[in-house]
């Protein structure tokens, strides 16, 4: 198999599967390294693809979608209250941002669009793998949203707002 037949065969896998693929299970598959697949993955994207890491492995983005950057603020208590909601109304949430005094603008990819994945990312925040990113920015943070339709964004932001966490919308 040629590299360009691999990367094919990559991109349709990925294309094809409900969940993320990881580096380790395409490197067994194709019998390479995990480097070798990493190499892939970047000219795959630079061949245009829409190819996103995230802690599970690649995924493609989902086509036609619109987008909204939400400020919001709220306690760690109330982290999976928010994520929920805005998976239960139909919304991807694409990534956290903050604006740190000192250290600018910081980010961290999410890319989390079901109830599954809000346990899995609040399992790790509770086993100390991580904090959450707006621990540093006194609960202020942003989140990217994706969804199929402004009328589920503004659902969305309608719930954000109810529930006290919307600071503003862009």
């Amino acid at each position: 198999m040629t590299g360009s037949e691999r990367r094919t065969a990559i991109m349709d896998q990925i294309k094809n599967s409900e969940r993320p693929v990881s580096g380790s299970a395409l490197a067994r598959t194709f019998q390479v390294s995990r480097q070798v697949i990493v190499q892939d993955i970047a000219l795959i994207r630079a061949e245009g693809n829409d190819v996103i890491s995230t802690n599970r492995g690649y995924i493609f983005t989902a086509p036609h979608t619109v987008s909204r950057i939400f400020k919001v603020h709220h306690t760690d208590a109330d982290l999976e209250n928010e994520l929920c909601g805005i998976v239960d109304l139909g919304g991807k949430v694409i990534n956290v941002m903050v604006n740190h005094r000192v250290y600018g603008h910081i980010e961290a990819e999410l890319n989390i669009s079901s109830r599954r994945q809000v346990e899995n990312f609040m399992e790790d925040i509770r086993n100390g793998k991580s904090s959450p990113l707006k621990n540093i920015t006194s609960d202020y943070h942003y989140h990217k949203v994706e969804a199929e339709s402004e009328e589920i964004l503004d659902m969305i932001q309608d719930m954000l707002k109810r529930r006290g966490f919307l600071i503003e919308a862009e």
